[in-house]
């Protein structure tokens, strides 16, 4: 589902549909995939309820699972399409999905969420120097 695309996001295909729910959803049973193939460290018990972290067009946002999502599919709430080019939903999109180092800092910038808490940190330091074909999560959520 999604692939190695740079050394801050996966790029993948979803669809995106409007949903009446105040943040965005995915299927639960995915998000908890993905979550664990891209941001889990492998060290401790972690959560695997953490928000994911997409891009679509220029707006980033957190993703939660819901069982009520169909599978492959984005619900966005009308607010975040507003300002994005999804026409005729549900529409086949490209999105972004945050790596682990990548989605902890945009998640800093969340009032009240404080991803040292919610994820373990990486032992080994900053992986930004590692080649972008260097990646233990590639092919993650497939």
């Amino acid at each position: 589902m999604f692939e190695e695309f740079s050394r801050s996001y996966y790029l993948g295909r979803l669809y995106v549909t409007p949903t009446d729910a105040d943040r965005a959803l995915m299927d639960s049973e995915q998000h908890e995939r993905i979550n664990e193939a891209v941001y889990a460290t492998g060290e401790g018990i972690e959560s695997l309820e953490t928000p994911l972290v997409m891009k679509l067009d220029s707006q980033h946002f957190s993703v939660h699972g819901d069982s009520a999502v169909p599978t492959n599919t984005l619900a966005l709430p009308e607010t975040l399409l507003d300002g994005m080019d999804v026409r005729n939903p549900p529409s086949l999109r490209e999105v972004l999905l945050a790596r682990r180092e990548c989605a902890s800092q945009l998640l800093s910038f969340v009032d009240g969420w404080d991803p040292s808490v919610s994820w373990a940190r990486a032992t080994d330091g900053d992986d930004t120097d590692r080649p972008a074909g260097d990646d233990e999560f590639r092919n993650a959520g497939m």
